[in-house]
């Protein structure tokens, strides 16, 4: 447990580090911006880039990794969709409650974390499931919550949201830095030494940058959403996330090799930790977005990120 605990908690500091800052004004608000946009505009695609295409092509395009995933994360988002569906929280509260229930903060946090743990042959199963949740899970979510839009207005509204979340994820720099890694994977292409060095050092920026604006963006959040809330609206989701969510994902992945799927076990074990990750932290940027009640997508992520340094280093301990 110690030398987990030796692995992860650097990464849990960096992410403390970015809050107090923020919280204590050490950095401006105002500068959190700029840092989100270093991180996913420059750092981060070159991360995925180097990582795609360093990794063999199979692993990029593994069926069985990306099936099971998938089916665990429909039934997070429709379990807690209906769970947490009422007269308060509406389709566009309860979609984006359960996007931060089955998104887990793999971008930011997941891709250097897991290679730290298992080295660079789980970047391959993590890239895929990244694909999963920025084009299907995070766009039926945003369907979803669009069906409070009047009756009768529900199915178009929903089709029109989903029409636009596709069009994020094409305006995205991550998916088209996998899709581009994984070319010069199939390829062997390498790019040229003075670009590649470049390229690198961004991708050496993006673990402890992202981290840290993990971090000031939850600090943010937490300063301008200070109305009070019951704990039921925000700690049971973060439950979800943290213990049913990875649980899912081993007994579905689980049932799917003793059937014959073939799955990797090491794959299996990959899918596992990501789901034990906390929620992503960019959904509540998008729940502001969609007018949908940002304090308590927050509160969420907050709660899964601080309980996630002990759930999730204790699934480690668990797993390997």
């Amino acid at each position: 447990m110690l030398n987990i605990l030796l692995v992860t908690f650097p990464f849990f500091a960096l992410v403390l580090g970015g809050f107090v800052a923020a919280h204590r004004r050490m950095l401006p608000l105002e500068a959190i911006p700029g840092l989100n946009g270093f991180v996913l505009y420059f750092a981060l695609p070159c991360m995925l880039y180097r990582f795609g295409s360093t990794t063999p092509i199979a692993q990029l395009l593994d069926a069985s990794v990306a099936g099971v995933y998938l089916l665990c994360a429909l039934v997070m988002v429709g379990f807690a969709v209906v769970m947490t569906l009422n007269r308060r929280i509406r389709w566009n509260d309860a979609s984006l409650g359960a996007l931060v229930a089955a998104f887990p903060n793999t971008g930011f946090m997941g891709v250097p974390l897991l290679a730290a743990l298992l080295g660079p042959q789980s970047v391959g199963p993590v890239i895929v499931l990244i694909v999963v949740d920025m084009v299907i899970t995070s766009s039926l979510c945003i369907a979803l919550s669009r069906l409070d839009e009047g009756e009768g207005h529900g199915a178009a509204a929903m089709l029109d949201a989903a029409k636009k979340a596709l069009r994020g994820v094409v305006a995205n720099p991550m998916p088209w830095a996998i899709i581009l890694g994984a070319v010069a994977s199939a390829v062997q292409f390498n790019l040229p030494g003075p670009v590649e060095k470049t390229a690198w050092l961004l991708a050496d920026a993006a673990s402890p940058v992202a981290l840290f604006t993990i971090g000031a963006v939850l600090a943010r959040s937490q300063i301008q959403s200070n109305h009070p809330m019951p704990l039921s609206d925000y700690v049971p989701v973060a439950l979800m996330k943290l213990l049913l969510h990875p649980l899912l994902v081993l007994a579905v992945g689980s049932g799917a090799i003793q059937i014959g799927v073939p799955l990797d076990p090491f794959a299996l074990t990959v899918m596992v930790l990501v789901a034990a990750l906390p929620s992503a932290s960019n959904v509540s940027l998008l729940a502001e977005r969609l007018g949908a009640d940002n304090g308590r997508i927050a509160r969420i992520i907050l709660v899964s990120t601080a309980a996630a340094f002990f759930t999730f280093s204790g699934a480690v301990t668990l797993l390997i």
